[in-house]
């Protein structure tokens, strides 16, 4: 289905000032015009929307056939045919050329050129002639790398694009025969190829061809096809033979309709091979390739009367780049372009295909036209289709299928593309008188008209020459004579920018209307500024910045009519606003509050998007105003998420009385949960009502509340700024409940709502600390790690947490911040880890007379966790070496001093590690060992 939309993509139209009617022309580059005529080519420069104005003019050895201009390299590639033969040639260095009776140099392809002959290439036009062994018929230069390739009957010959260094200011264009592609029984009417992609069409067959480097021995490689194509050759020979036998005046035989995707269209029955004619050490050469996409049509038999002009034209490889980025005085930091994505375009009289061929090879697009096309152009916005009287635009999709390739995170929740699956529109059909042939470069349509409807018609052919390959002869039509009447126009485009204007102020029409008509023409401007983005090298730093603004302008505005749908894809909201550079302020502003019905009504797509940004900590306030109105908004359309969103960062402006009328109305409402409870509680700290705070916190367990707390975090830890900060909730269950407290976060670790790293962080914020003092709640929660067993926690971390602060507040007599909340029985019953008290510790606690209850409630806990793990985890580190050599070498040494003077040599010996050196722990033992004949 093809949408009509009237919009204005054409603007101002100039006349080109060539003296005969155009047989031939093409442009290229920037600015290059290129006119062919007779044995004469006029080359124009265009530029912005001043008249076109005469260049140069060179003389060709015949008149023009085929002409192609190569923006790499800079040269002008022609069919020429005199006195019924063809020539190949390709002009070089035509800028130089200031008149008409300057000098030309004309060499053979592969000519070494002398270096004193060489000077004469350096200022003035020359000619390259390449000579072929069969008639040349089409031609196509690759847009990136500028190699040529020329179609003849049965086969495609490559030529690479080379220079001769002369010097090391001097180099010369030239061209090499490296490849020929073999095509038995087709012959080719337009060719198309772009970096190894290789598009071939005759009057009704498409073949699509990558050609892929092969091995750098050097071996020469020719691709045979497979036994199924040879059977199917000699199958369509007999066929063609049958056909032969029974082809008659009153018999019309015609091969079915066929489309081959992949590697299936090695099924076509076409016999393709490669003969390498490079050198032998060529790098990057070509030696075998992929079948990508195979189509032939049938012509129309509907009718009684087959017409012969049912067929093919306009055959286009179109590729997008990534290019380098633009610096501030507008250049590129790389000139090498770096294909993206690659689309292939053929049409027939009514309707056009538009083929994406990169990675995957899939139909994007088809266009249905409204009279019979006579030429068309694609670019990367549009299509561009030529009636006999109407000039017709439309859109195409390769900026969307392109922005899929280029970046994985596409249809996601951040980012969101129009799809390719969208219907096609067409912006305009502009009435042209006698239309004949069309052309495209940069931002013009180059249009050649002739007004006198009596044009001289090809010679008609029998139908039946449509229907097989056999016919194997293309007649390229010679126009005639120049007569009066015709033009030369070149159309040019208006900017992406005021396009876009125009497409927005028109959307403006469907904005009363929940429909897709208004989504649909926001895509499509959106798509017109995207596909401008894409080709940043064509940019000035003003023009991509205005396309950026409209970019997300159109966001923006795609976000707003997707918030106003409740439908499958309102979950596009969401994208289409992050990347408007909207914020969540600005996005309400937009919002229009009035009630319909005496009813408001919320649509789901406004509703995912505020919902989603309040999980997404952005950092962004709302007003007490806004905030009141998210609250409202949510308790109309998702009365369970009003919890929830109260307890987002961004509702920290809220009024709290306005947050406990609406968590009543849930309660009134039979809507009681836990969540409910907990954010009562926090809501009522907020207003400073303890009494209500202690109240609604005494009506669930213990274990219900830490699951409110693992349903909603947000009521204990919330993120601003990146960093991680408590709530007034968690400040005052850590003065009043910290048992509830370290349960809660234990829950949450369990539950994978809080990392280890970040539970560590909230304890010493929480606590007031800095980064080196370790607050007593925070041993709390490690030892209550410990007890729970946790499967993403490494023990033996933990137990050097644990241990290590044992360690410092023993050795520093440093009691804790705040009162434990488990003694060490409270452990030793309850965790498998802590074993039973040894003997010799109950003697090292007795024997030291300023022992208080936190000193032994310390060394208690910290003996299967330091004498079973810690010692050997110390003597391994100290092996290790290290910063931290020394300190750990000090703690082991301070250590063995202590137990040898207050153990048995029996309990001290079963202390010891099992493997060490004999002599460090020897004074040791040997001490032990005398302390009793000391005394």
């Amino acid at each position: 289905m093809v949408q009509l939309y009237n919009l204005h993509p054409f603007g101002s139209q100039q006349v080109v000032p060539c003296k005969l009617e155009p047989e031939r022309f093409c442009g290229g580059g920037r600015d290059a015009l290129f006119v062919a005529a007779g044995c004469k080519v006029e080359a124009f420069a265009v530029a912005g929307q001043e008249l076109c104005q005469p260049r140069c003019a060179f003389s060709t050895l015949g008149r023009v056939l085929r002409l192609a201009y190569s923006e790499a390299g800079d040269y002008l590639v022609a069919i020429e045919e005199k006195n019924k033969a063809t020539f190949l040639r390709a002009y070089v260095n035509w800028r130089s050329k200031r008149t008409e009776n300057s000098r030309v140099c004309i060499r053979m392809i592969g000519h070494n050129v002398e270096g004193a002959f060489s000077k004469a290439f350096r200022d003035q036009m020359y000619i390259i002639e390449m000579p072929l062994s069969e008639v040349p018929l089409c031609i196509s230069c690759c847009p990136v790398k500028g190699d040529l390739l020329v179609g003849c009957t049965n086969k495609l010959v490559l030529f690479s694009l080379k220079y001769q260094i002369i010097n090391e200011e001097f180099s010369l264009l030239d061209f090499e025969r490296s490849l020929i592609i073999h095509i038995d029984n087709i012959t080719p009417v337009e060719i198309s190829f772009c970096v190894g992609y290789v598009a071939v069409m005759s009057d009704l067959e498409v073949l699509i061809l990558k050609l892929e480097p092969g091995p750098k021995n050097g071996e020469r490689v020719h691709h045979n096809p497979r036994k199924t194509n040879n059977r199917m050759r000699r199958t369509e020979e007999g066929i063609s033979n049958e056909i032969s036998q029974l082809e008659s005046d009153d018999f019309v035989i015609c091969q079915k309709p066929l489309e081959l995707l992949g590697e299936k269209s090695e099924q076509s029955g076409l016999s393709v091979t490669l003969e390498s004619t490079g050198l032998a050490d060529e790098k990057g050469k070509y030696s075998h390739f992929q079948h990508l996409l195979y189509r032939r049509f049938a012509p129309d038999i509907s009718s009684y009367v087959l017409s012969d002009d049912i067929k093919l034209h306009s055959l286009q490889l179109l590729p997008i780049y990534q290019t380098g980025s633009l610096t501030s005085d507008g250049k590129n930091l790389s000139q090498e372009k770096e294909l993206l994505s690659l689309f292939c375009f053929f049409s027939l009289p009514h309707v056009g295909y538009l083929y994406m061929v990169v990675k995957s090879v899939e139909l994007m697009s088809v266009y249905q036209y409204p009279e019979k096309s006579q030429q068309a152009v694609l670019t990367p916005q549009f299509l561009h289709v030529i009636t006999s009287n109407n000039l017709q635009c439309f859109t195409v999709r390769c900026s969307a299928a392109a922005a899929r390739e280029e970046d994985p995170y596409m249809d996601t929740t951040l980012k969101a593309c129009p799809p390719v699956s969208m219907d096609v529109c067409a912006l305009r059909i502009q009435l042209f008188i006698g239309l004949k042939a069309i052309c495209h470069f940069k931002n013009h349509i180059i249009l050649l008209t002739k007004a006198d409807p009596e044009a001289i018609p090809e010679r008609r052919q029998s139908p039946k020459r449509l229907l097989s390959r056999k016919d194997t002869s293309v007649k390229i039509q010679i126009p005639p004579v120049a007569e009066a009447g015709w033009n030369l126009y070149i159309v040019n485009t208006i900017s992406p920018v005021q396009l876009y204007k125009e497409m927005i102020d028109y959307s403006n029409t469907y904005k009363t209307v929940k429909t897709q008509s208004c989504i649909h023409l926001l895509s499509e401007a959106h798509l017109l500024v995207r596909a401008a983005l894409m080709d940043a090298s064509q940019l000035e730093p003003g023009e991509k910045a205005e396309l950026l603004e409209a970019f997300k302008e159109s966001c923006g505005h795609l976000g707003d009519c997707y918030s106003r749908l409740d439908s499958q894809h309102s979950h596009l909201t969401l994208p289409y606003y992050k990347m408007s550079g909207l914020s969540m302020a600005e996005v309400l502003a937009r919002m229009d509050w009035t009630v319909e019905d005496g009813l408001q009504k919320y649509e789901r797509g406004l509703i995912f998007y505020i919902n989603h940004s309040l999980y997404e900590n952005l950092d962004e306030e709302l007003s007490e105003e806004l905030a009141a109105k998210v609250v409202q908004m949510f308790y109309v359309a998702e009365p369970k998420q009003v919890p929830h969103i109260l307890c987002s960062p961004s509702m920290k402006n809220i009024n709290p009385l306005t947050a406990m009328s609406y968590l009543r109305k849930l309660d009134t409402s039979g809507f009681s949960s836990i969540l409910v409870t907990l954010t009562k509680a926090a809501v009522a700290l907020k207003m400073g009502d303890l009494d209500m705070h202690r109240n609604e916190m005494k009506s669930h367990s213990e274990m219900k509340l830490v699951c409110g707390f693992i349903l909603e975090p947000r009521l204990l830890i919330q993120q601003r700024k990146g960093q991680i900060v408590p709530t007034e909730l968690a400040l005052h269950l850590k003065e009043t409940q910290p048992g509830l407290l370290v349960a809660s976060v234990l829950g949450l670790q369990k539950n994978n709502k809080i990392g280890i790293e970040e539970a560590d962080s909230f304890f010493k914020v929480l606590c007031a600390k800095d980064e080196d003092t370790t607050p007593q709640l925070l041993v709390d929660f490690w030892e209550a790690q410990l007890v729970a067993c946790l499967p993403d926690v490494v023990l033996q971390e933990l137990f050097f947490k644990l241990t290590s602060q044992y360690i410092w507040r023993l050795s520093k007599r440093q009691p804790p911040d705040t009162t434990p909340l488990r003694t060490s029985e409270d452990l030793i019953n309850a965790c498998s880890h802590y074993g039973l008290i040894y003997p010799w510790v109950h003697i090292l606690i007795s024997s030291d007379s300023l022992a208080d209850k936190n000193y032994t409630e310390d060394l208690s806990k910290l003996q299967t966790l330091w004498w079973k793990k810690l010692l050997p985890e110390l003597c391994r580190r100290i092996k290790c070496g290290g910063e931290k050599y020394q300190l750990y070498l000090s703690s082991l040494k301070e250590t063995l001093s202590i137990v040898a003077v207050e153990l048995e040599l029996k309990d001290f010996m079963n202390v010891l590690p099992e493997d060490g050196t004999a002599a460090f722990f020897l004074p040791y033992l040997l001490y032990c060992s005398r302390k009793k004949s000391l005394t």
